[in-house]
């Protein structure tokens, strides 16, 4: 079985998978979701789906994994268990990005941000310039989905486990907003 094939059997296995009128992290609206933490919540799962990104980064030179949180955390963890580095996570403190728990980044270490889902990369980018003003540097970004349209460049190479193309739209543009379909807000970025 092919990687993307197992990765879209694990997710409607896991019920990952959603249909409806989302509101996105980014601030953005979609038809569809993927609600990787479904996924997460499995260990087996979760080994064979990051087992996929841990192959696409063996070539890559990096030091340690950081995950934001949440998203980020339990595929930082897993990354990094399986390619035997240190992985530790961001978190927001009064609405920044910020390290806590004793976690730090040193100067010159190479860092690989890890994310259940990419869209727009805002938070991997928030996370990145955390990174970069501590003096580490930022050698690429993962996640499980690659969500990003054709439209999204990120300055750093971005290795997705799968790519799923969902519409998404601007909240003035959306059409399930026309038609007055009240939005769920699955992510976990304080947006309205």
């Amino acid at each position: 079985m092919e990687n993307k094939d197992m990765i879209i059997e694990e997710l409607k296995a896991s019920e990952a998978l959603l249909e409806g009128h989302f509101l996105l992290s980014s601030g953005k609206h979609s038809n569809r979701y993927c609600q990787c933490a479904k996924l997460l919540q499995y260990p087996q799962r979760a080994e064979k789906v990051v087992g996929v990104l841990a192959k696409k980064l063996e070539e890559v030179e990096f030091d340690m994994v950081v995950g934001p949180a949440m998203g980020g955390i339990v595929v930082a963890y897993e990354l990094a268990r399986q390619l035997k580095k240190p992985g530790i996570f961001s978190e927001r403190v009064d609405g920044e990005m910020a390290f806590k728990r004793g976690f730090e980044i040193k100067k010159g270490q190479k860092v690989v941000i890890s994310e259940d889902v990419i869209t727009t990369g805002k938070s991997s980018l928030e996370v990145a310039r955390l990174i970069e003003e501590l003096g580490g540097e930022v050698v690429g970004m993962c996640c499980i989905v690659d969500r990003r349209s054709e439209s999204i460049q990120l300055p750093y190479p971005v290795y997705g486990a799968i790519k799923l193309d969902f519409e998404i739209y601007d909240k003035d543009n959306c059409p399930m907003c026309e038609q007055g379909i009240e939005y769920v807000k699955p992510g976990s970025r304080n947006i309205k």
